[in-house]
């Protein structure tokens, strides 16, 4: 017996169109690391604070090697990073690149960012393996970049919205604060947002609890430097593991959907909190349906999901896989299951959803 295959006919335009199109997909994801260099190596830095330079001067200034640093300058030209000028082979970096890529204050500084994506993927053959194998991939098998990048992705969000729009869009939170409570910051990773939290309020106290021993000794450190380590406990503890009771307010920030556990997780906040006490989850931006996070937000955080953070949740107890991209309504469920009857959304960012949970 014969058979017959069919084969749709080949648009060669559109086939050139998606050729070019997957070259620049190899080019942007190169520049993840062009970036990573470029803010270690003080490059973007350098060309903020001097302004138009050729490449033989930016290398002269941050003592780095010409050849190199002429490639990379005409990587980032290409790529609309930084602007060229043929008539003087000087390059700039824009007004607009300066604030995300030079200036660590702005909650649009994106290296942190960069730097987490380029740790990640260097941990791509174990994701392989563990997804031949039906394993995972804990945050502590992660290379330091992927927690510095982490902390240093979030931390100019938090330190922009925490205090003055998140907190506040809780209710009655922050005049608890002020009066002094306890609180605790489960999944504290560095500790950003406990510190952020302890400067805001020195009348109250904090708990900041991480499985990941590694980054809990480096936020005790930082709470130190910040000078808040007085008012800061911060423990090696797992998330489904109650940080003490009575807490007026629980946060986890960006980690709940990493979690191996995230239903226990919320029955040991509800076990936590005090009578009246709020939980705050902040997390990634995200729609309930697949099509509503098709776009280039959902579509790195998908990326996240894949090589991060579902591997990290499978490495656990329980294995959930929440999904960076979970969305409100499993968030919701989650909490409804562990007790709580208060679920709304409190406040949004482009990258962030911030829900307020309550009894």
């Amino acid at each position: 017996m014969s058979t017959t295959t069919t084969v749709d006919a080949v648009d060669e335009e559109a086939l050139m169109e998606f050729v070019f199109r997957a070259v620049g997909e190899v080019g942007a994801a190169m520049n993840c690391t062009l970036v990573v260099m470029g803010d270690k190596l003080g490059w973007y830095r350098a060309l903020a604070e001097v302004g138009a330079m050729t490449a033989a001067e930016l290398a002269d200034r941050c003592d780095t090697e010409p050849h190199i640093t002429r490639e990379w300058l005409n990587a980032q030209a290409a790529g609309g990073f930084v602007a060229f000028d043929a008539a003087t082979a000087r390059y700039t970096l824009p007004p607009e690149q300066r604030v995300a890529l030079a200036d660590e204050t702005s909650p649009l500084f994106l290296p942190g960012l960069f730097q987490i994506a380029d740790g990640t993927m260097r941990g791509a053959p174990e994701v392989i393996a563990a997804v031949r194998d039906g394993g995972g991939v804990g945050w502590d098998e992660r290379n330091v970049d992927v927690h510095e990048g982490c902390e240093r992705f979030f931390r100019p969000t938090y330190r922009a919205h925490l205090i003055r729009d998140w907190l506040p869009a809780l209710g009655a939170v922050v005049p608890k604060l002020q009066w002094g409570v306890r609180a605790a910051d489960i999944g504290c990773g560095y500790g950003a947002s406990t510190i952020l939290m302890a400067q805001a309020f020195p009348a109250s106290r904090f708990t900041g609890t991480d499985f990941h021993a590694a980054s809990i000794d480096v936020a005790r450190g930082r709470a130190e430097a910040a000078g808040v380590g007085d008012r800061i406990t911060f423990e090696v503890r797992a998330a489904d593991e109650s940080p003490g009771t009575d807490f007026d307010l629980i946060t986890m920030f960006d980690c709940l959907h990493d979690m191996g556990d995230p239903s226990a997780a919320a029955r040991a906040v509800r076990a936590s909190l005090a009578e009246h006490g709020t939980w705050m989850i902040v997390e990634p931006a995200a729609g309930d349906r697949v099509e509503d996070n098709l776009n280039p937000v959902g579509r790195a955080y998908y990326g996240f999901s894949t090589l991060l953070c579902t591997p990290s949740s499978l490495a656990q107890p329980g294995a959930a896989a929440l999904g960076t991209q979970a969305g409100p309504a499993r968030i919701r469920e989650i909490t409804e299951a562990a007790g709580f009857t208060g679920f709304r959304l409190a406040a949004q960012t482009p990258f962030n959803n911030v829900f307020a949970v309550t009894v």
